[in-house]
Order: C-alpha cells, then structure tokens, then sequence
C-alpha cells in the first residue's frame, strides 16, 4: 500500500502559455481525448496531482509545450533536478507515443514510461525516444531519470 502525504499544495498562477495551447478548450498536448483545460492544465496549476506515472509523464510533456517551468522542476526529483529548464524557442513539441509502462500504479512507488515524443526543430522534424523512470517522493509521482534511445 502506498502511503500517501497529507500536505496541500497551493494552486499555481497559470503559465504563460505557448500560442498554440493557450485556448484551455484545445485539445490537451498529451494525447488524451480531453481539453487541455479538463486534463494536464489542472496539474499543472496544482489542483490535481499524478495518479500514476504515465498521467505525470503526458502532464510533463504538456507542460514542455505550454513553457510552463514551475511544474517541470516541481515535478522532478530534487536529487536529480536541474536548477532551470531552459526552452529552446526553436523547438515545438508536436505529439507525444506512449509505447509502454511498467508499474507506475496508484499503490506502486516506481515506475517507467517508455514513450516517443515528436517535434519541429525550425524546418526538422525529430523525435525523442525515451525510458523514463519514476518514483515517489513525498507520496507524490516524481521523475527521477531517464535513457534516451537513439532514433533513425
């Protein structure tokens, strides 16, 4: 059984959104079939927490098109967390392939999301692949660290 944290977190203002999802009635930039509004904006503003690790790995991947810092490093573990998250304005996150997971359950404390993220890089389009691993921390998802996979 997992053992949940009794703390609250304070809602956070809303980041300044990219121009492409700062309508919240768009779809949300994870893949799921929700409004951005209804889906990861929620975490994102603290009114909702990851219940598993694939919801915080589409949450951070949303927030990685919508420049929203904050949550990305609040989101990390703080043993492997960068002291900022730079955004290469060049770069547009585009769709995100979750391929599989293992754990990452409501009652487990890790897991791994294995996922594909695409992008536009000016007139290049790549792709991200990566295993990713999870734990929690405080009772709360965290990202710990991930393997990058080399991609054609």
């Amino acid at each position: 059984m997992s053992k949940r944290s009794n703390r609250t977190r304070p809602a956070r203002p809303a980041p300044a959104l990219a121009p492409a999802a700062s309508d919240g009635s768009l779809p949300c930039p994870c893949g799921r079939p929700a409004s951005y509004a209804d889906c990861c904006r929620r975490l994102h503003r603290g009114e909702a927490e990851a219940a598993t690790a694939e919801q915080l790995m589409r949450s951070r991947f949303s927030a990685f098109v919508v420049h929203d810092s904050a949550y990305l490093l609040s989101s990390w573990h703080p043993r492997t967390r960068p002291s900022e998250v730079d955004f290469d304005p060049r770069l547009r996150w585009q769709r995100l392939d979750i391929l599989g997971s293992t754990e990452g359950g409501p009652f487990h404390q890790e897991g791994t999301v294995e996922f594909v993220a695409h992008y536009v890089e000016g007139r290049l389009d790549g792709r991200l692949h990566e295993n990713s691993r999870f734990v929690r921390h405080e009772g709360s998802w965290v990202y710990l660290d991930g393997t990058i996979t080399a991609t054609d």
